[in-house]
């Protein structure tokens, strides 16, 4: 059973939709700060939509329950103009299946994570976002775009690291899976932007591997050197092109395996 339940920053329920595999929310209302959409489910795989402009994506809840807090104000930023807008908006979710859950896909990808703590996976986290802006946060990479050739809001959200030396950015699947290549597509925005020529990724399981990175705003996909069962990735130890341009930036990380 899937239920999906809207309430408002006050705590009222707004709307609330249900179904044994596929949930379909409507809900009538100007969205207010702090109000909320509930996700609780018998399945911990789901592929959900949180909004019309998102893209609908996977997330994993360890404890049944997804808390996703409408963004506003300068969360909005990150994301199209006219999201979470008007008087009318519509949230679903949908158990995965078994052959989905167990195929080969972008196991990274979840268009609704959230910055701050979450109670729903995949995650990004990292320890500088530049300015504080929603528009350089650590979840714009895993969010489905790679819109890369300029800076700033929607489309061209991005991990900033406010030429920061020692940034790092950590992706939390909330359980094991099963990787063996990822992908980053770095911001192109030049001569504005500079780029990483190489870095390090350190996996859960004890193994580091080092990369070259291109002055592109291609993907560029980079081997793990064999399959790795891990619960959290983390990219770190990145070194900045000679450009005389501080800000090397992140549009998109993806990692390609399976659940474990």
């Amino acid at each position: 059973m899937i239920t999906i339940s809207a309430f408002s920053c006050e705590g009222t329920l707004l709307a609330c939709a249900q179904h044994d595999s596929e949930a379909l929310l409507r809900v009538d209302r100007m969205y207010q700060p702090g109000d909320r959409i509930e996700v609780v489910s018998d399945e911990k795989h789901l592929i959900v939509q949180m909004d019309a402009t998102i893209l609908p994506g996977e997330v994993y809840l360890p404890e049944g329950k997804m808390t996703w807090v409408v963004p506003h104000g300068e969360h909005r930023l990150a994301y199209c103009p006219v999201a979470f807008g008007g008087g009318r908006h519509i949230v679903t979710a949908r158990a995965m299946t078994a052959q989905e859950i167990a195929s080969r896909r972008n196991v990274a990808c979840n268009p609704s994570d959230l910055r701050g703590d979450t109670d729903f996976y995949p995650h990004c986290t990292a320890n500088v976002e530049t300015r504080g802006e929603s528009c350089f946060a650590a979840r714009n990479v895993i969010d489905g775009m790679r819109h890369s050739d300029y800076h700033g809001e929607w489309p061209f959200q991005s991990w900033g690291i406010g030429a920061r030396e020692d940034a790092w950015c950590l992706l939390d699947f909330g359980r094991e899976v099963e990787v063996d290549g990822m992908a980053l597509t770095l911001r192109a925005d030049f001569p504005h932007d500079a780029y990483w020529v190489s870095g390090h990724v350190v996996l859960s399981d004890g193994c580091e591997i080092a990369y070259d990175l291109e002055k592109t705003g291609n993907r560029q996909f980079i081997s793990l050197n064999g399959m790795h069962t891990v619960r959290w990735m983390r990219l770190e130890r990145m070194h900045k092109s000679d450009d005389p341009s501080a800000f090397p930036a992140l549009i998109e990380w993806e990692v390609f395996g399976s659940d474990a």
